[in-house]
């Protein structure tokens, strides 16, 4: 398999951001734009998640699709952003129809980052949602997904906010034809391992006097799976997001993991033999591709200083 660099790699996969950095703010919103009939779950593994409309995502439950997910700044209240998204989703008729209308449907997550731009009260709201969308909307295929503090990487930081986190990306195309992409933001108590993967004592230490944190991930791909495919991908994925990061799943973060099949590809399902082989090739690619892309998100937002005047090169 190759790696290659964005989520958007796969086809039909639009990522746009909106963030505010003056006037106390430090935070905002990255939506991930879906095509029309893609396929989704998720996942969440952390102990202290905020999430909207996650249930809806159940592989039991009525829904089939997504238009969109949401990842936001703001902690709880910051959820209000995916208002924004499905409002512009229902004025471009993207949603489940039901009598007399459409109901967008658009799961959101969100990182904690109050107060890190000095005043806890700025926080994204639904109309940074609408624009976070509209700016998806309008990129091209395969557009270059802008990194680092950007959009909900805004006020991101890890290793008990010591150093800079941020959004990364990556990609993997397996030789069948499957994409496969990742986008992370990394906010998380823990720090990358380093070297071989041993623990260093830097790295220990990030369990003492933990703040909130979390690490979100959308998982893509353009392979056909329904949504139980969907939540085991994502459920796999979750394993990239252990290997980047040290400690991860804690109680203090919200670790969360969707994962979007826009349905462009079909898998070997000649036998069940080939089944197996074809989703766990694409199950392992996708923890793969999410390590790399939280590595991308945190060596992406090196170069940037956090308010509180801690280094932002992680290692310095």
């Amino acid at each position: 398999m190759t790696a290659i660099t964005s989520i958007t790699d796969v086809p039909g996969i639009r990522v746009g951001h909106t963030e505010r950095t003056a006037a106390g703010w430090l935070s905002g919103v990255t939506v991930v734009l879906a095509p029309a009939g893609t396929a989704g779950s998720v996942d969440v593994r952390g102990g202290g998640p905020g999430t909207h409309e996650t249930d809806a995502l159940d592989p039991t439950t009525l829904t089939r699709t997504v238009d969109a997910v949401v990842l936001t700044g703001g902690s709880a209240y910051g959820l209000a952003a995916a208002g924004g998204a499905q409002r512009w989703c229902e004025e471009h008729g993207r949603g489940l129809t039901v009598p007399g209308g459409l109901v967008p449907i658009v799961p959101a997550a969100a990182i904690f980052d109050l107060g890190r731009g000095g005043d806890f009260a700025a926080r994204p709201d639904a109309a940074m949602g609408y624009a976070a969308t509209a700016d998806a909307a309008g990129r091209t295929e395969g557009h270059a997904v802008e990194r680092g503090n950007v959009g909900a990487g805004t006020g991101a930081l890890i290793g008990r906010g010591t150093y800079k986190g941020g959004i990364g990306t990556a990609s993997i195309t397996l030789e069948n034809g499957v994409v496969v992409g990742a986008l992370a933001v990394v906010n998380a108590l823990g720090l990358p391992y380093e070297g071989s993967g041993a623990i260093t004592d830097r790295q220990a230490k990030a369990t003492a006097a933990p703040p909130l944190n979390t690490t979100l991930a959308v998982v893509a791909t353009n392979a056909v799976l329904d949504k139980a495919e969907c939540k085991r991908t994502a459920s796999a994925a979750h394993a990239g997001l252990a290997r980047a990061l040290y400690p991860s799943h804690t109680l203090a973060d919200g670790d969360t993991v969707f994962c979007l099949a826009t349905g462009a590809l079909s898998l070997d399902r000649s036998s069940e033999a080939a089944r197996q082989g074809s989703l766990i090739s694409l199950q392992s690619a996708a923890a793969d591709v999410v390590r790399l892309a939280i590595l991308d998100g945190i060596a992406s937002a090196r170069a940037v200083s956090t308010p509180a005047g801690h280094f932002g090169a992680y290692g310095r």
